[in-house]
């Protein structure tokens, strides 16, 4: 049977919390991090908000900036894709919010995908592993600082899911 032809079946949005989210990485907000102030007081470091990673042998940090287009709902999800040799990390820069489409690392199991929605002030960084559907903007387009690895090796896993998913938020 075709992918095309199968009906999408519902997929809960949660609101986007440390707690809910720590099986897939970390959520990135100032809210309850640690605050210290720098440069004389004129600058306030929110420190060390994540654990980044950077597996495998000449591994680098990449820093980058993404576009991301304006998605609306209902959304239907047909794939999600991983990282298993890095973190990828995204922050608004523009106080776009995300819908965040998550399972767990290891081998897909289409029965533990959640979605999340984030508030204008989080980003979410993604465990090396970790199911997740590409950048998906709130109903308009935003600009994202990203995170990630480069370097040697194979670091993009892509899949179609066998019963695709319809996120209404």
């Amino acid at each position: 049977m075709s992918l095309a032809l199968r009906e999408p079946r519902p997929l809960a949005v949660e609101p986007l919390t440390r707690a809910a989210f720590a099986p897939f990485g970390e959520v990135l907000e100032s809210a309850g991090a640690t605050a210290l102030s720098i440069n004389a007081g004129s600058t306030t470091r929110y420190h060390d908000l994540a654990q980044l990673e950077a597996l495998g042998s000449n591994a680098r940090t990449l820093f980058s900036l993404f576009n991301g287009q304006a998605w609306h709902s209902p959304l239907q999800i047909r794939q999600l894709e991983r990282h298993p040799l890095g973190s990828q990390a995204f922050y608004p820069v523009d106080g776009a919010r995300m819908l965040i489409v998550v399972a767990p690392a290891g081998e897909l199991d289409e029965r533990a995908i959640r979605a999340f929605i984030s508030s204008p002030e989080q980003g979410v960084n993604y465990a090396a592993g970790t199911w997740h559907h590409p950048l998906l903007c709130l109903q308009r387009p935003g600009r994202f600082v990203v995170v990630d690895r480069g370097g040697p090796g194979q670091n993009c896993d892509e899949r179609l899911l066998q019963h695709p998913l319809e996120a209404c938020f």
